[in-house]
């Protein structure tokens, strides 16, 4: 049974352990780790959007031949939550391949201790943004 990139585990496990009073702090820190989308997907070409998250935010996941998941998301700085998220799955999925990405739990966001620090429609959109490159991955690695 595939499981999960062991670095989104490493991530899972300390906002799991951390007290809840500190959370929010850590996850927006991960706002600041998307990398910038590279040239060819400057106008968005070729990516999805989310519609659940209440800011503009757009998705692509590829699958290279060897099966590793490469992902680009954006999203404005002014919703630093939803760019967590998606800062969230950059990090962690860094080098996955496409069995460990369809191994990722759809509750990531409530595993992580999340529910308590923001708000449901928030958590809603993360898991629409999970749920969303699940989709893409799974359509590619067929």
């Amino acid at each position: 049974m595939p499981e999960m990139p062991s670095k989104l585990a490493e991530i899972v496990d300390e906002f799991a352990a951390a007290p809840r009073d500190v959370v929010l702090e850590m996850l927006l820190e991960f706002a600041d780790v998307i990398p910038p989308l590279p040239p060819e997907l400057a106008g968005r070409e070729g990516m999805e959007q989310v519609v659940e998250c209440q800011t503009p935010f757009f998705l692509r996941a590829q699958v290279t031949p060897d099966g590793t998941v490469t992902t680009w998301f954006d999203c404005p700085p002014e919703a630093p939550t939803t760019r967590a998220f998606a800062g969230i799955l950059a990090e962690g999925l860094a080098g996955a391949n496409a069995e460990q990405v369809l191994a990722v739990p759809d509750d990531l966001y409530h595993r992580m201790g999340l529910a308590q620090a923001i708000s449901p429609l928030r958590l809603r959109g993360g898991s629409a943004i999970l749920a969303r490159l699940k989709r893409q991955v799974r359509e590619q690695a067929g």
